[in-house]
C-alpha cells in the first residue's frame, strides 16, 4: 500500500507473545516491513498456541498482535540460519527483540555483535528488567511488573487486596515505549549514518509511569494508597459512582465542571456550602462531599444521569462491559474496528491501531501462517534462488526437518 509513513522502513522482529508484537504492530499499520524471525524448534512465536480460540499453529490470540507482518523462520543457532539472518540485518533498518535481558547478548543481536554488517543497524531490547541491574537474568511479565512497580498498591478498593488492572498495561505501555525508542533511533542512524542499542525494560516503563505519584512521594514523602471507588488522589469528584441500575464514571477536573455538576443534579443546598467551594475544600472534605453525591446519584439511572450531565457539559461516561464498549457508536466512527480474512477463522474482526500519522491504512493483512513468506522474503531481499532455498533448508537454516511446517511461497 503506498502512502503509509513508515512504508521505507524494515524491522527483524526477534519477538514473542503480548508486548514485543503489540509495539510492532503499530509500526506495520504504519506501513514499516515488519518480518517476524520465528524459531522453528519451538513452533514460532508462542502466541499461536495461546488459549482459549487456537488451532493448527494459528490463534487469535496470535492475530491481534502480528496483522500486516511477514513470518520467516530461522534457527539462529544453526550456523546457515545464522548466515540468513546476519544477510538480511545487512539490508534492514533495525533488530527488535523482546526476549530475556541477557538473552540478546547470548544470542549475539546487540549493536556491536552486527555493526561490522550494518552499522546503520538498531538494536531494540524490550526485556522484562534491562540488560543491567541486579534482576536483568530475571524474566519479567506484566502481572510481576505491576506488583514490582507499586501498579497493584493503587488499584482496588481501600479495604480489598492488591489488585492487576484488567489489561496487561505494563506489556502494552513496554511495546509503545520499545517502537518509540525504535523509530528514534532509526531516525538518527539515517541522520548521523551510527546506529546503536536500544535497551528498553519494561521495569523502566511500569515506575516511569508513576509519573506524579512518585514525584509527590520522593518530593513531600506522600504514600500513595487505593481509593473509594477509584478516586483520583486529588480532584474531588474524580471517580465511579452507583446510580440507581449501574455506574458511572464522573470527573470534575476543573472548577467549572464542579459548577456545571451540581446545576445538573438540582444544585442540592450542601453544593453551595463553603467546605465544598473549591477544589481545595473538597479534597480537604472529599468522603463527605462523595457521601453527599453518592446519594444523589443513587435515585436515577445511569441512562438518565447521562443525558442530563453531557447536556451540562460534564465530564462523565458509562462504565462498560467490554462488549458495550465495541457496540459504542464511537467506536465504529472512529474506525476503531479492523477486519481481515484468515483461512482457519474466517473473517477476523479486531481492534485497529490507534495511532495516526495522515489518513489510517485501509486495508489490512492477516498475520502470517507460520514461515509463512521465508521463501518469498529471501528471494525478494537478498536473493536466495529455489536452489539455494533448498540448500538452506537441507542445512538446517529454517529447522530440522519435522520441527514445523514452512513453505515455499
Amino acid at each position: 500500500m503506498s502512502g503509509l509513513p513508515l512504508q521505507d522502513v524494515r524491522i527483524l522482529a526477534v519477538e514473542q507473545y503480548g508486548a514485543g508484537p503489540f509495539g510492532s504492530v503499530h509500526l506495520a499499520d504504519l506501513g514499516a516491513e515488519v518480518i517476524k524471525v520465528e524459531d522453528p524448534r519451538f513452533g514460532g512465536d508462542v502466541g499461536r498456541q495461546t488459549p482459549p480460540y487456537a488451532e493448527g499453529g494459528d490463534s487469535l490470540f496470535f492475530e491481534a498482535f502480528n496483522r500486516n507482518k511477514r513470518s520467516v523462520l530461522l534457527d539462529l543457532t544453526n550456523p546457515q540460519g545464522r548466515e540468513v539472518f546476519e544477510r538480511l540485518v545487512a539490508v534492514s533498518d533495525a533488530v527488535y527483540s523482546n526476549l530475556r535481558g541477557d538473552v540478546p547478548e547470548k544470542m549475539r543481536i546487540r549493536y556491536d555483535d552486527l555493526k561490522h554488517l550494518n552499522p546503520r543497524i538498531v538494536c531494540c531490547s524490550l526485556s522484562g528488567y534491562g540488560m543491567t541491574g541486579p534482576r536483568s537474568e530475571q524474566p519479567g511479565y506484566d502481572y510481576m511488573l505491576q506488583g514490582l512497580a507499586g501498579w497493584m498498591s493503587v488499584t482496588g478498593e481501600p479495604d480489598g487486596p492488591p489488585t492487576k488492572s484488567g489489561l496487561s498495561m505494563v506489556d502494552y505501555s513496554g511495546g509503545l515505549v520499545a517502537a518509540l525508542s525504535m523509530l528514534s533511533a532509526i531516525h538518527g542512524a539515517r541522520r548521523d549514518g551510527v546506529g546503536c542499542d536500544c535497551d528498553v525494560s519494561l521495569y523502566d516503563t511500569a515506575i516511569g509511569m508513576l509519573t506524579y505519584l512518585a514525584t509527590w512521594h520522593l518530593n513531600r514523602e506522600f504514600e500513595p494508597k487505593r481509593t473509594h471507588h477509584s478516586a483520583h488522589p486529588s480532584l474531588v469528584p474524580f471517580q465511579n459512582f452507583p446510580t440507581a441500575d449501574s455506574w458511572i464514571v464522573i470527573g470534575c477536573a476543573k472548577q467549572k465542571f464542579w459548577e456545571k455538576f451540581v446545576e445538573a443534579i438540582g444544585s442540592p443546598a450542601w453544593a453551595a456550602e463553603s467546605r465544598f467551594a473549591t477544589p481545595a475544600e473538597r479534597y480537604e472534605n472529599s468522603a463527605e462531599c462523595v457521601r453527599l453525591i453518592e446519594r444523589e446519584l443513587a435515585g436515577r439511572s445511569t441512562a438518565d444521569w447521562l443525558t442530563a450531565l453531557e447536556a451540562a457539559g460534564v465530564p462523565c461516561a458509562p462504565i462498560n462491559t467490554v462488549p458495550e464498549a465495541l457496540r459504542e457508536e464511537h467506536t465504529a466512527a472512529r474506525g476503531m474496528v479492523v477486519r481481515t480474512e484468515h483461512p482457519r477463522f474466517g473473517q477476523v474482526e479486531q481492534v485497529a491501531s490507534p495511532v495516526r500519522a495522515g489518513e489510517p491504512r485501509a486495508e489490512h493483512d492477516r498475520a502470517p501462517q507460520l514461515g509463512e513468506h521465508t521463501s518469498s522474503t529471501l528471494d525478494d531481499l537478498i536473493g536466495v534462488d529455489a536452489a539455494e532455498f533448498r540448500r538452506l533448508a537441507a542445512g538446517g537454516a529454517f529447522g530440522a526437518e519435522g520441527d514445523a511446517p514452512w513453505t515455499s511461497s
